[in-house]
């Protein structure tokens, strides 16, 4: 199934604080999300957004709606869930 992926304004700016390494990596399994839920991907239970993708260290926050998928936050594991 292919999902068109969305990526609010919050989001872009947590990307370009990220170092650019990590960045990357960050950005290549935005963009595998395209053909359907791959990767470290987890249900959250009593947390808006409902999923979160795990690259290394980082966590991308996304909620998947008919065949969109909406990235809000990309944060490091420490602030990711405050």
């Amino acid at each position: 199934m292919q999902y068109e992926i969305e990526i609010r304004k919050k989001a872009e700016k947590d990307l370009a604080s990220i170092p650019k390494t990590d960045a990357q990596r960050i950005a290549d399994a935005i963009f595998l999300l395209k053909d359907g839920l791959v990767g470290d991907i987890k249900r959250l239970s009593n947390f808006s957004p409902e999923y979160r993708l795990r690259v290394g260290s980082w966590r991308i926050l996304f909620e998947v709606s008919k065949k969109k998928i909406i990235i809000y936050r990309i944060l490091h594991r420490k602030e990711a869930y405050r």
